[in-house]
């Protein structure tokens, strides 16, 4: 998808009303997509992957951390989970630790073809892979996160605690 349609689909999916989960959220569905998500990409990396799920009080649905002796440039590299729409984020080490993938690819901490097997990986899944540059650009959305932090970002309307 280009920026723009996922600035579209950031805007669909939020609900002022429900910032923890959609309103159609089904628990069930979440834990078996993310179930397969986990058992997809320790298949494709050749090893047991960390995962946590089902978070409490945010929009994050869990986290799938593949570790660094698995990854060709040696840096673990985390995916996200969102309770909406099937959002997904990839980072390498974890969220923030650079200015997204685009970065830590130039740095030599993210392999192209690492990256490229997760994104698969998503996308054979049904998730909807955002940019981490573009979760961390500000948030124009109807949702009031100003009580979160100071600069709210699509990323802490859709990855971050409530």
């Amino acid at each position: 998808m280009s920026e723009t349609e996922l600035l579209a689909l950031l805007r669909e999916l939020d609900d002022p009303e429900r910032l923890e989960r959609p309103l159609d959220y089904d628990r069930t569905a979440a834990s078996l997509a993310f179930a397969a998500l986990v058992h997809r990409l320790e298949t494709d990396f050749g090893t047991p992957c960390a995962s946590e799920q089902d978070t409490q009080d945010s929009s994050e649905y869990g986290r799938v951390r593949i570790p660094a002796q698995a990854t060709t440039r040696g840096t673990p590299i985390v995916v996200c989970v969102s309770k909406f729409g099937s959002l997904a984020e990839v980072c390498a080490d974890n969220p923030g630790a650079f200015l997204g993938t685009e970065e830590a690819r130039e740095q030599g901490a993210l392999d192209p073809s690492d990256l490229a097997t997760v994104e698969q990986a998503l996308a054979g899944l049904g998730y909807v892979s955002v940019p981490e540059e573009l979760l961390e650009s500000d948030y124009e959305g109807p949702s009031a996160l100003e009580h979160l932090t100071a600069r709210p970002t699509w990323w802490t309307r859709y990855f971050g605690s409530m």
